[in-house]
């Protein structure tokens, strides 16, 4: 899929792409036949959780690189059990990758485009890390202790 804003988008998931347009969080629960939403500065992301079978996609919008909301709300939908499509975009650059996909980001659209061999070098930054992911990987401290 490709960001209308950015002419680019980044997507590391197997699964065919989501098409359908996102709403935004309020109306999301007066459309019963919405699969995509748009969760924007300020909103809250647990309101989706009642709703997280019938999500296909989450965009979670980043309108300044420096606003992290973004961020807890990706932890918040994975931890809840959200396997869709979680896709980060507006301000996203190469240097967030890494800490955005440990959040559980799987899909970027950035307003410039980053070059996707980039991407999945940043992605791979950081082999080892210390807190807690919902990516998969243990911190370091538990494979350390066990």
């Amino acid at each position: 899929m490709v960001d209308p804003q950015s002419g680019t988008s980044l997507r590391f998931r197997d699964d065919e792409p989501v098409s359908d347009p996102a709403v935004t969080v309020d109306s999301f629960a007066e459309q019963t036949n919405a699969a995509a939403v748009r969760i924007e500065p300020g909103d809250d992301a647990r309101a989706l959780l009642p709703h997280l079978a019938r999500l296909a996609l989450v965009e979670v919008n980043f309108p300044t690189y420096g606003d992290g909301r973004g961020y807890s709300s990706a932890r918040i939908l994975r931890e809840a059990g959200y396997a869709g499509e979680l896709r980060a975009v507006g301000d996203v650059l190469l240097d967030q990758l890494s800490h955005m996909h440990r959040c559980g980001f799987d899909s970027f659209a950035p307003q410039v485009p980053i070059d996707r061999a980039a991407a999945e070098k940043a992605i791979l930054t950081w082999p080892q890390v210390y807190q807690k992911t919902v990516d998969g990987r243990a911190p370091i401290w538990a494979l350390r202790h066990g």
